[in-house]
C-alpha cells in the first residue's frame, strides 16, 4: 500500500521504514477484524443519529460493512500486505465501493479508539470462552467426585502424608476451576466498557451519540474519559491475561499430578491413548506429551503478560509502543484456550488404578487420624501428637475407607459439600 490514511501531500515514505512500522500488524488484525467491522457499523449508525450522515449514506455504509464481514469470513477478502492495518483496509474498501460516501466513515474517530473497541470486543468473547471452558472442567470434576471415591495417598512436600481419595482430588480441582470461571467473569465485567468515540484520547468537536454505540455493541457502560481510554491500554489486556493465567496455573498443577501419577513408579493413572505419543526410537515407550504440554501452557500466557507490561513505562496519551501489545495478547489467548479445551475430556476419561493407590497407603499415613482421635477423647493435642508418632494406627486400624468417612470437617472426605460447589457453578451460568 503506497497511500496511507495519514499521508500528507508532498511527503514521501521509505519502504524499509514502513515495513518496520507495520510489522505484522496487518496479519494480527485478521484476528480483530470482525470486531473492528462491528464497531464501524455502530459508528456509522451514531454518525447518522447526529446528522453527519444521511439515512441513505448510512444504509449504504452499513450494507457494505456487512458484506465486507461476509467476504472476510468466506475468505474472498483477505487482509494482507496491500493494507497498512485492518483499520485502513476497512476505509479503503468502503472508499473503493462507495466513493465519497466511503471516505466519510472516519469522521469523529481515530485508529486509537478503533483498536481499543475492537480489542475489548474480542476480549469479551475470549473471556466468555474462558469461563465456559473452566466451567466444563469443573463440571467434569464434580461428576467424577460424586461417582467414585477410591482411596489414594495424599501428599505434602511430595511425601506420603495422609489418606485421601480420588473424590477429594476431583473436588479440589472442581472448586479451583469454579473460582477460575468466576475470575474470567469478573475480568469480562471489568473490560465491558465502550471506548468508541474517545478518538485519539481527547474527544472531538462533535456531539457523538456514545450512548447509542455503547448499547449497539453490547457494552455494559461507557468508558467516559478519553484520557482514561488511552491510559487503560495494556492494563486491561494484562487483566484478561491474569484471568487466563490463573486457570492455567491450576492446569499446571493438575498436569504435574498426572505426570507423576502416570509414571511406572506411581502407576495410579492410565491416560486415554490419544493423550500419549510414541517414541521415535524406543518401541516400548508411550509418552504423556499432551500432559507435559498442558503443564507448559502457562508459559506463553506469562510471557505475553510480561511483554505487554514491559511496554507500559509510558506517559499518558497514545504512544506507538502499544502496537506491540496485540501479538502477545493474541498468542497468549490462542495457546491458553487451546490447552483448556483439552481438559474436560481428559478429566472425564482418565482411569484410576485402585489397587496401586491402595497399596501405596502405609500405616504412618493414619497418624494424624490417631492424634485427632486421642484429642477428641481429651488428650492434649501436643501429647496426642507424640503418641501417634510412635504408634500411628487409630482404633479402626489400617482402614482407608474408615479414615475417609471419619474426615467430617466441611470439605473433608466425609463431607465434600459437592452440593455447595454445584450451586456456585450453576449460579455462574444462570447469572451471565
Amino acid at each position: 500500500m503506497t497511500d496511507y490514511l495519514w499521508q500528507k501531500p508532498g511527503t514521501r515514505t521509505d519502504a524499509s521504514i514502513m515495513r518496520f512500522l507495520a510489522g505484522d500488524d496487518v496479519v494480527l488484525d485478521r484476528e480483530f477484524f470482525a470486531c473492528d467491522i462491528r464497531a464501524s457499523i455502530a459508528h456509522v449508525e451514531g454518525l447518522q443519529r447526529i446528522g453527519l450522515l444521511t439515512a441513505d449514506e448510512a444504509s449504504a455504509l452499513v450494507c457494505e460493512l456487512r458484506q465486507l464481514a461476509d467476504d472476510f469470513a468466506a475468505g474472498s477478502f483477505v487482509l494482507d500486505a496491500r493494507f497498512e492495518d485492518g483499520h485502513s483496509a476497512i476505509e479503503a474498501r468502503l472508499s473503493e465501493r462507495l466513493g465519497e460516501v466511503g471516505r466519510k466513515v472516519h469522521a469523529g474517530r481515530s485508529r486509537n479508539d478503533q483498536i481499543l473497541v475492537a480489542t475489548r470486543l474480542w476480549l469479551k468473547e475470549r473471556l466468555r470462552e474462558l469461563q465456559t471452558l473452566c466451567a466444563r472442567s469443573a463440571q467434569a470434576c464434580l461428576e467424577r467426585a460424586a461417582n467414585e471415591a477410591l482411596p489414594m495417598p495424599g501428599y505434602t512436600h511430595l511425601q506420603r502424608a495422609v489418606v485421601s481419595s480420588t473424590a477429594m482430588w476431583f473436588a479440589g480441582f472442581a472448586e479451583s476451576f469454579i473460582d477460575d470461571a468466576l475470575r474470567a467473569r469478573q475480568a469480562h465485567d471489568w473490560i465491558d466498557a465502550n471506548p468508541l468515540g474517545t478518538a485519539a484520547g481527547y474527544g472531538v468537536n462533535l456531539p457523538l451519540d456514545r450512548d447509542h454505540t455503547t448499547q449497539a455493541l453490547g457494552f455494559a457502560r461507557m468508558q467516559v474519559s478519553p484520557v482514561c481510554a488511552q491510559i487503560s491500554r495494556g492494563k486491561f489486556e494484562i487483566g484478561a491475561l491474569d484471568a487466563l493465567g490463573a486457570a492455567l496455573l491450576d492446569v499446571r498443577r493438575l498436569a504435574w499430578d498426572m505426570s507423576l501419577f502416570t509414571t511406572t513408579e506411581f502407576g495410579f493413572v492410565a491416560l486415554p491413548a490419544e493423550y500419549t505419543t510414541g517414541s521415535s526410537i524406543m518401541p516400548n515407550k508411550r509418552n504423556p506429551d499432551a500432559i507435559e504440554l498442558l503443564r507448559a501452557s502457562y508459559a506463553p500466557v506469562a510471557a505475553a503478560r510480561v511483554e505487554i507490561e514491559s511496554l507500559l513505562s509510558l506517559p499518558s496519551g497514545y504512544q506507538r509502543d502499544l502496537q506491540f501489545s496485540k501479538g502477545g495478547l493474541f498468542h497468549g489467548f490462542s495457546h491458553g484456550l487451546a490447552a483448556l479445551a483439552l481438559l474436560p475430556d481428559l478429566l472425564s476419561t482418565l482411569r484410576w488404578n485402585a489397587e496401586r493407590m491402595r497399596a501405596a497407603i502405609e500405616p504412618s499415613m493414619y497418624a494424624t487420624d490417631h492424634a485427632i482421635e486421642l484429642a477428641r477423647a481429651g488428650t492434649p493435642f501436643r501429647d496426642a501428637y507424640r503418641i501417634a508418632a510412635a504408634d500411628p494406627l487409630p482404633a479402626a486400624g489400617a482402614d482407608p475407607e474408615a479414615s475417609l468417612v471419619a474426615r467430617v470437617s466441611p470439605g473433608g472426605a466425609g463431607d465434600l459439600r459437592l452440593d455447595v460447589l454445584r450451586s456456585r457453578l450453576e449460579a455462574l451460568a444462570t447469572n451471565y
